[in-house]
Formats: C-alpha cells, sequence, structure tokens
C-alpha cells in the first residue's frame, strides 16, 4: 500500500512501512524513509508504480474546469475528496480525488487554504480581481517579451529609451522595461550595456554620462527652489571700508570670484599684502533656506564647458567680488619687508574692499610672464599680446601695464613662499605637468547654454607656475594655513584637510583635528579661501568670523563648538560628494579629449610611458593602456596609433609603434598620473538573476591632479 502524503507544502506517495494510531512510517521512490503524522496523510493508494501515479493524478488536475469546480463548491470549508464527488461522481477514484487535490492547491485565487486538504473558496468580488489581475500580468509578459525581441533584434522600443539610465543604474527591478532588458541580454548572451548600445538606446554619448551623474546626485533637476532672499544685506555700510584697491585673478569665464590680492607701501620698508575672500558667511546663516541649499550640493560641480553652482546665482551676486563695487570680504593682511620677503605680522578684519579690476589670467598669462615682472620686456613685445584689449571687465595688455609693480611683488613674495613649502616638503614640487582647458564652441546656442554633445572642442595648455598662477595658488595656501592655525590657536573647531607623511599611499584626508599637510609642506590647513564654491570653506568662515568678532572667546560663540557631531556629518558627506563630482569631471574631461581626437581625425599621437601598459599622451590629458608594446622603461618617449574609440566605456587603446629619442624626461612630473585619467568601470544595476520566470534559460556573465589650494577648474 502507498500514501498520498503533504511534507512541506509538497505532495509525495510513499510506501507505508509501519503505522500506529498517530503516525506512519514511509519509504519514497529515492528510498528515503519519512515518520508523517496522521493528519499529513491525505489518500491511501494500491500501486505498483508511485511515480506514474503521481504523475497520471497531476493531469487529471490539469484537466479540472476550475470556475465549474469553484460553482460546485459549498460555501462553507470543505474537503478535497467532498468536491471530487460533486465534481466527478458519488464515488471519485484516489486518482480523481488527487487530482481535484492539485488542482484546488493550484487555484489560489479560486480557493483558499482552511487546513490539510481543506479548502475555502474565494468570493465573486475576490474572483473577479484575481482574474483581472493575471490578466494584466499575461499582458505585461507578452509585452516583456515583445519588447524583449526587439532588443534581440538590435531595437530599442522607446519605453526603455526613455527610462535608459533608471534601468541601469536606479532600477525598479519589477518594472516591465527592466525585465525586458535582463530577457534579452540572457537570450542574446550579452552584457546589458552592449545590448542597448548595440540597439542605438544612447542617442549621446556625452548626455549618457551626464544623466547618468544627474540620476545620482540631482535627481529632481538642478534648478534651485524659490526662497526667500529678502534676508541678505543688499549694503554693508556698516563693515568699515578698507583704502586698498584690490584685483582678482581668475578665468573668464569664473562667475563666483571669492579671492582678491591687495598691495600697499610699494617703495617703503615694509609693504602690505591683503588677500581678500569674499563672505557669504555675513548673510547666510547655519540653518537658514539658503544653508540648506548649500548643504545639499556641498560645491559647485565644474565639467567642460558647463557647471552647476553651489550658490543661487542672485546669492553669488551678492557676495562675488565683482569689479567697481566695494564688497564685503574677509581680509588676511600681511606685513612683509620689502629686502627679504619676510612675513613679520599678520592679521585679519571684516571690511568692505574696493575691487579695482577682475583679471583674467587665460587672456594675459602671455603678457605676464617673469621678464614682463622683471621689467625686461614691456607690454606690446610679447607675441603680438598687444591686441589684447579689455574683455568682460578683465584688464588687457594695455590695461595691466599700471598693476606691472603691484604684481611683481606678489609673484616675488609667491616665489618665497613656494620656496619655503619646498623646504618644508624636502623635495621640490612638480609643476611641469600642465593644466589644461577645455572650450566648447557652439554653433547656433548661447555660450551659456548647456553641452548637448555636439560642440566643437579645442583644448587649451596652461603650465602651472606661470606667475599668476602661482601669485593665487601661494596667496590662497598661507591664507588656508593661516586661518587654520589660528582656528587651533583660539580652540575654535574648523574642517582641515592634512597628509602626514610625503610617501606612496598616504593619501590627503580631511578631519576635524589640525595636522600636518606633508604635500603642502605646511601644517593646520584649512579650506577657507573659496566659501562660494564649497562648503566647508563656508562652514570654516562662519568659525572664522566668530574669531574676528570675539577673539580668546570666540570658541564659546562659534556655530559649531568643538566635537560637534554636524562638523563631522559635513566632513563626511563633503568628501564623498566632492570625489564624485571630481569623478563626472574627470569622466566628461576624458569624453572631450576622446571627442577631440575624433574631430580631427588624430590617429597617432606621442606618450610618455608611466608603467607597463600605461602611458600618458604628451600634448591632451589623456592616459591610456598600451597593448603589443615590448619592454618599455618608466619615461620613455613613444609613438603610438589610437585603436576604436568607445565614448560610452570612454574607453581607446594605444597600439605601440616605435620608440622615439629620449628627451629626458621629468619622471617627477608622472608621480600622480597612474591615477589620473583612466576611466572607472561603469557599474551598472542590472542583475540577469532578476530575469522573468518564462525567460530563456542560457545563462551569461555581465560585464559591466587638481591643486590644494585652487578649485576645480572652470
Amino acid at each position: 500500500m502507498h500514501l498520498l502524503i503533504e511534507e512541506a507544502g509538497k505532495f509525495h506517495v510513499g510506501r507505508l512501512l509501519t503505522k500506529t494510531d498517530t503516525s506512519s512510517q514511509v519509504e519514497l521512490d529515492s528510498g528515503r524513509r519519512l515518520k508523517v503524522k496522521a493528519t499529513n496523510i491525505l489518500l491511501s493508494i494500491e500501486t505498483t508504480d508511485p511515480v506514474a501515479w503521481l504523475a497520471q493524478a497531476r493531469h487529471v488536475g490539469t484537466e479540472v474546469d476550475i470556475p465549474v469546480a469553484w460553482e460546485f463548491a459549498p460555501e462553507e470549508d470543505f474537503d478535497f475528496g467532498e468536491l471530487a464527488r460533486e465534481y466527478f461522481s458519488a464515488h471519485p477514484s484516489p486518482l480523481e480525488q488527487a487530482g481535484m487535490l492539485f488542482a484546488l492547491h493550484g487555484a489560489p485565487h479560486y480557493f483558499r487554504r482552511a487546513g490539510r486538504g481543506r479548502f475555502r473558496k474565494a468570493s465573486a468580488q475576490t474572483v473577479a480581481l484575481a482574474l483581472a489581475a493575471i490578466e494584466k500580468k499575461k499582458q505585461v509578459a507578452q509585452q516583456i517579451r515583445a519588447w524583449s525581441d526587439a532588443l534581440c533584434n538590435a531595437e530599442c522600443p522607446a519605453p526603455i529609451r526613455e527610462q535608459l539610465h533608471k534601468i541601469l543604474f536606479k532600477p525598479d527591478k519589477t518594472s516591465a522595461p527592466y525585465q525586458a532588458v535582463v530577457d534579452a541580454s540572457r537570450r542574446a548572451q550579452c552584457a546589458p550595456l552592449d545590448l542597448l548600445v548595440r540597439a542605438g538606446a544612447i542617442d549621446s554619448a556625452y548626455q549618457f554620462h551626464w544623466k547618468r551623474f544627474l540620476l545620482e546626485h540631482f535627481p529632481q533637476g538642478t534648478a534651485f527652489p524659490r526662497i526667500d532672499l529678502s534676508t541678505l544685506p543688499n549694503s554693508w555700510e556698516e563693515l568699515p571700508l578698507s583704502p586698498v584697491r584690490a584685483l582678482s585673478i581668475d578665468d573668464s569665464s569664473t562667475t563666483e570670484i571669492d579671492d582678491a590680492l591687495s598691495v600697499q607701501g610699494l617703495g617703503e620698508d615694509i609693504v602690505t599684502v591683503g588677500i581678500h575672500i569674499a563672505i557669504p558667511g555675513l548673510g547666510i546663516e547655519p540653518g537658514d533656506a539658503i544653508d540648506a541649499l548649500c548643504r545639499a550640493r556641498l560645491s559647485t560641480v565644474y565639467v567642460p564647458g558647463h557647471k552647476v553652482t553651489m550658490l543661487p546665482d542672485a546669492v553669488v551676486e551678492r557676495f562675488t567680488l565683482q569689479e567697481g563695487r566695494n564688497c564685503p570680504a574677509l581680509s588676511l593682511y600681511l606685513r612683509v619687508r620689502a629686502d627679504s620677503l619676510d612675513i613679520v605680522e599678520r592679521s585679519t578684519r571684516i571690511e568692505q574692499v574696493h575691487i579695482e579690476a577682475n583679471l583674467r589670467h587665460d587672456r594675459l598669462d602671455g603678457i605676464v610672464t617673469p621678464e614682463w615682472l622683471d621689467g625686461r620686456t614691456q607690454v606690446g613685445t610679447t607675441d603680438g599680446m598687444d591686441r589684447v584689449d579689455s574683455v568682460d571687465g578683465g584688464a588687457g595688455a594695455e590695461g595691466v601695464e599700471r598693476y606691472r609693480s603691484a604684481l611683481s611683488l606678489l609673484y616675488r613674495l609667491a616665489q618665497r613662499l613656494h620656496a619655503d613649502r619646498e623646504a618644508v616638503r624636502g623635495k621640490p614640487e612638480s609643476l611641469g605637468h600642465p593644466d589644461y582647458n577645455f572650450r566648447l564652441m557652439r554653433a547656433d546656442a548661447h555660450s551659456d547654454a548647456e553641452p548637448d554633445g555636439s560642440e566643437w572642442v579645442e583644448i587649451g595648455v596652461r603650465r602651472r607656475g606661470a606667475p599668476l598662477d602661482l601669485i593665487v595658488s601661494e596667496a590662497m595656501i598661507v591664507a588656508n594655513s593661516t586661518w587654520g592655525a589660528w582656528l587651533a590657536e583660539l580652540g575654535v573647531a574648523g574642517i582641515y584637510r592634512g597628509q602626514p607623511a610625503l610617501a606612496p599611499g598616504v593619501k590627503v584626508r580631511m578631519s576635524t583635528k589640525p595636522q600636518i599637510h606633508a604635500g603642502m609642506g605646511v601644517r593646520d590647513y584649512a579650506w577657507s579661501s573659496s566659501p562660494l564654491r564649497r562648503y566647508v570653506d563656508l562652514v570654516n568662515q562662519w568659525q572664522l568670523i566668530a574669531c574676528v568678532r570675539h577673539g580668546t572667546t570666540a570658541r564659546l560663540a562659534a556655530p559649531f563648538p568643538a566635537r560637534d557631531t554636524r562638523l563631522f556629518a559635513i566632513l563626511s558627506d563633503f568628501d564623498a560628494t566632492y570625489s564624485a563630482y571630481r569623478d563626472v569631471q574627470n569622466a566628461l574631461e576624458r569624453f572631450w579629449t576622446l571627442r577631440y581626437l575624433q574631430q580631427r581625425g588624430v590617429a597617432e599621437l606621442e606618450a610618455l610611458v608611466l608603467r607597463e601598459g600605461l602611458v600618458r599622451a604628451l600634448e591632451l590629458p589623456l592616459v591610456l593602456t598600451l597593448v603589443q608594446a615590448p619592454v618599455l622603461e618608466r619615461g620613455d618617449r613613444v609613438r603610438v596609433r589610437l585603436d576604436k574609440i568607445d565614448e560610452v566605456s570612454l574607453e581607446v587603446r594605444a597600439i605601440y609603434v616605435s620608440t622615439l629619442d629620449d628627451d629626458a624626461q621629468d619622471l617627477e612630473n608622472l608621480a600622480d598620473d597612474e591615477d589620473e585619467a583612466l576611466p572607472t568601470a561603469i557599474t551598472i544595476d542590472v542583475d540577469l538573476a532578476d530575469a522573468p520566470e518564462d525567460a530563456g534559460t542560457t545563462d551569461t556573465t555581465d560585464n559591466t591632479v587638481a591643486t590644494e589650494d585652487g578649485t576645480l577648474p572652470t
């Protein structure tokens, strides 16, 4: 004799071995023996082939007309045998009873389980709703299959194209478009991203990268919500007006002008150098509506041809150091010996400063050279630069002449400050590696329009250590280190950047404790010079304002007391966000570099070897994987041929062509390049294990140097 039993929600047929009033021992066809409670025994069966009998019973169950059975079923709880008698005959066979059991068990939308072998029919309303849901699910499955078929045929349905970024990076894994991509990837044995590229889902590689970033960090868009600006001061008459006439030095596209310089006492034994920083901390209060905007963004995002500002334009306009205006500023004054350039005194004030001019280094770097500053050349004698006129308020060749003496003093001081830092570092800083500026040329759009990826790109080179660059960078470093040390001296909390040692693998970290910054050769380095562009600078500025106003009791009045948990949260959030912003900047700079190569049909270029299998282009900001190369030494100069460029993955290989004459390249300039510009692998959130139940069974594998003192370049 055999028994039909239910164990852990599954049905088995086993040969009866022993039986008691409360349980029985049975042996399954696999040889496994079970002790079964009497309540789990559903039927006694006479058969010689239990496997075949069970299969036959399941077949009988599939032939049961469920709607008819539902009509016959009583309103109260019933046993499967009772319904079998109503449906089949007064004396149904064990096979028919078992078939009814399986039919009822497989129709939960018609029948609810009420115990072992017992059921209750669902109400007519419940059945109607369930059938509608089943029909909808069937239609969705058909839609998924249709979209999957289209993708496999290299066609992209519109709903998938519209939800491309969400599918890849923030998917709703129950949605039909996502399920279609997973199903098609499995059937085509193709990685999801490759499948979508092949199907033409990505209209613009530029938009693919940019919208991916926006989805992650600006899901509601980059527009600012409406806020009340009435709390911001319209004038600064209560602040004392400094007698200085200050100059700012920025790129032509810079609108958030947050630093300027001044010189007083030229020709005297003691010269006073002023470093003036925009002071939005006077109008923005911790916890107010504008602070909430800053706290959400944490930094301005810079990418070639575009930026997403930390502050609304109206707020920037109130505090930017615009030429021709008296602007509120946090000023650091350095009293400097004119002969030795020793700093003999430092003081900080909150005041109004008149901004004489906004100089633009991209227009003046060819004029303001070491020779010009030393008086060895005159304006108009440097490669035709006398044709440069005043543009956008920036002084041109003739206009900058009247600032020669001040700039000369600032340059000599910058050289001295730089030499002092190098002495602390123990080795020279590398200034030979260039910075690159990207300029996007738009044919039919305004110059301030957001790029769409179709622009013509120009890439300009700017050498680090040029006079104007050195003047600004050293001034900001001395301001940040001076103010960081002042915060530490007064016991006022701040956010610092430090590097314990100048050694491989020792990275720059942010901390709420003052510490050495070995890479820069200074102590107590606290970002404070870009409060319009970086939130940590604004936080430090609030603390510095308390220092100016309250002196030795500042720690009691500062908005952020020592060990404030808000500071730790700001530090952590800023570090992660700033890194993400830098990643998208690097990715889009690489995109435009690849586009530059394609627009000009560049097939070969010269490069320097960084290490085995890795080279850096000599004239472009591009690091490439090198293949088919002999053994090469670090710093070797080679000619390479470019392989196929992929703007989605940002990949391009360099195929070795030849080794060029060694020009004794400075290996120090290669120190950080290995971490610079190779693209990060695009990580997508499509899991092929999420395929629909009726998907194919084929399995596959899813393949998927800015200076400390400056800001990300515009």
